[in-house]
């Protein structure tokens, strides 16, 4: 699977991406939010080998692609879709980013194809991210996206031996159909 937007190029990880997808997933700043903690080398290769055998499961569930610059083609993030309840078609979004990335709009950018790809042949009807309210720039990708604040979850999360609030951002496909136009 491959998704392509003006600047990037969403592809699908394989395990050999692990020092790439590393040099993120070892920096504490750049998984500070996230649910899982500084990665070692092995740990990110471990990581894109479930990726790998849980997107080969039929139906599909799980996108978890990477985010190339177009440009140069550096790996510089991953960004992802789960279908959770497919039954009710509900899929949660996500996405890190390289810090030197941080601030040049990819992020959004691959969210939103990836809110695309939900809304139009994955058929989804709401998608929805969980976000630590401290992270005001994962918030801000959230807005630009056209994602409505549903809820604030006060110490909901016990993440890294801490409780943390949860903010969490939603979006019908209707909304998303009118926003487009």
């Amino acid at each position: 699977m491959e998704l392509t937007t003006a600047r990037l190029l969403l592809r699908e990880l394989d395990e050999s991406d692990h020092p790439i997808t590393n040099t993120w997933e070892s920096d504490a700043e750049a998984v500070r939010y996230q649910l899982y903690d500084v990665r070692t080398l092995d740990e990110s290769r471990s990581y894109l080998r479930r990726v790998r055998e849980e997107s080969a499961e039929v139906p599909r569930r799980l996108y978890d692609l990477g985010v190339v610059r177009r440009s140069d083609g550096r790996l510089v993030g991953r960004a992802g879709l789960h279908v959770r309840n497919p039954a009710e078609r509900e899929a949660v979004l996500w996405y890190v980013m390289h810090r030197e990335t941080w601030g040049q709009g990819y992020a959004p950018e691959a969210a939103g194809a990836l809110l695309e790809l939900a809304f139009g042949s994955l058929n989804v009807h709401r998608v929805y991210a969980d976000c630590d309210p401290r992270n005001h720039a994962s918030a801000r990708v959230a807005e630009k996206l056209g994602m409505r604040k549903e809820a604030h979850f006060v110490e909901n999360a016990y993440v890294k031996g801490e409780w943390c609030d949860s903010l969490i951002y939603g979006l019908l496909d209707r909304e998303w159909r009118a926003r487009r136009g």
